[in-house]
């Protein structure tokens, strides 16, 4: 049967939104771009090829399609700005294949400029067509939030900007197949720029609660329950916690190496929320150290290691910087997660406790990273020699939080 879209790139925006066309009904191919980040489970997998998904591996079929949709990853590069190789290696293999009057839609984080400047060029040159004569081009950022229930993309607005209204129509119109509102931008660097903010948004109040948290604990003041009454102000006030540091694939963006150009609050923004790490561990060695123990030979258990509760993904996971901190500073480290069943930190294998319970009340210092539904932390504080929470869900007294 002949798709009506092709998802180009499987990591953590393709197989999103390639789910999502599937529930819509959508017949969906799927092309990955590399190794991506992207996983489903078994059940998931089957939901997705009894609703009409096809993996592809011939790059033909990306012809024959009407709407393409390149979600190919954007990873920080060893300049620190966005990598985006992987986007350019995307856009040549479908110029090779484009057709008149198909859709094109990046939805790749990028610079402002990037659809026109370097999407546009690539694909008219591949393909000898004109971008908003012969077919369309839009950019429309992503908003997956992995795990969230609540916010799913049938009920997330859609942001779409298109080269031409003609462009942005034919995005609007296959997005309303997705989702409930489509929102129209002005053009791609206004819908790109849409998702700078949102993305730093999140890193920039991320920090100024880390910050917080430091500030709190010096001035001996309960910060979760600054959090929890301020969040009860019905505006101009929207609560974020405090935590080990920030991963995700949602990178903050300073545009420091993309044309010079400097965000001042997100690079201070990167600044304290890198410094978490090993803040954790330096509140952990003082806790040791209080109770008559060194930081050397201890042994450390940690509970979390993924960047999100209840998802398998480690991707930018603060636990592996604690990790690493902790061992150079001789402790013994091990850990316990119920959706990573083997972790590595510089291809050293960090041993893995099966046995919870008794794991944290052996462990001289147990330090939670990652909250999961699974972990009960009332028991685990009884259980637990030491107990370092950096995320505010054990119950009030029966930890030492952040």
């Amino acid at each position: 049967m002949p798709a009506d879209l092709a998802v180009i790139g499987l990591g953590p925006y393709g197989l999103p939104l390639a789910q999502a066309a599937v529930a819509a009904g959508v017949a969906t191919i799927g092309y990955r771009t590399g190794p991506e980040a992207g996983s489903l489970s078994p059940a998931e997998q089957r939901r997705m090829l009894s609703g009409g998904f096809r993996p592809a591996t011939n790059a033909a079929e990306l012809g024959r399609v009407r709407t393409a949709v390149i979600c190919a990853p954007t990873p920080r590069g060893a300049d620190g700005g966005l990598d985006l190789s992987q986007l350019e290696a995307a856009a040549r293999t479908l110029a090779a294949q484009l057709r008149p009057h198909t859709t094109v839609i990046l939805e790749s984080p990028v610079y402002p400029g990037t659809t026109e400047e370097i999407l546009r060029p690539l694909l008219e040159e591949g393909s000898g067509l004109r971008a908003g004569r012969d077919f369309h081009l839009a950019y429309s950022p992503s908003r997956v939030d992995p795990g969230n229930r609540d916010f799913t993309p049938a009920n997330t607005p859609k942001v779409i900007g298109g080269l031409t209204p003609a462009c942005t129509e034919s995005a609007a119109a296959f997005y309303g197949r997705l989702t409930d509102k489509v929102v129209r931008a002005r053009g791609p660097r206004e819908a790109e720029t849409v998702q700078l903010l949102e993305t730093n948004y999140r890193h920039v109040n991320i920090a100024l609660v880390n910050e917080m948290a430091v500030l709190c604990h010096d001035l001996g003041v309960d910060l979760w329950d600054v959090v929890r009454c301020a969040e009860t102000k019905p505006f101009g006030f929207q609560a974020f916690r405090p935590g080990p540091g920030v991963g995700g694939h949602a990178v903050p963006q300073d545009l420091t190496a993309h044309g010079g150009r400097t965000l001042r609050m997100v690079e201070l923004a990167q600044q304290v929320n890198s410094r978490m790490p090993g803040y954790v561990v330096q509140r952990g060695a003082t806790l040791l150290n209080e109770h008559g123990k060194s930081a050397r030979g201890a042994r450390v258990l940690l509970l979390g290691v993924t960047y999100k509760p209840d998802l398998a993904d480690l991707h930018g996971t603060p636990a592996q910087e604690v990790a690493l901190r902790l061992m150079e500073l001789g402790a013994s480290v091990s850990y316990h997660d119920p959706y990573v069943p083997a972790w590595s930190v510089l291809d050293r294998p960090v041993p893995r406790v099966d046995s919870l319970y008794e794991a944290v009340a052996d462990a001289d210092l147990t330090i939670l990273l990652q909250q999961h539904r699974t972990y009960d932390l009332q028991g685990l504080s009884v259980k637990a020699q030491l107990l370092l929470d950096t995320r505010g869900a054990a119950p009030t007294g029966a930890a030492h939080r952040l």
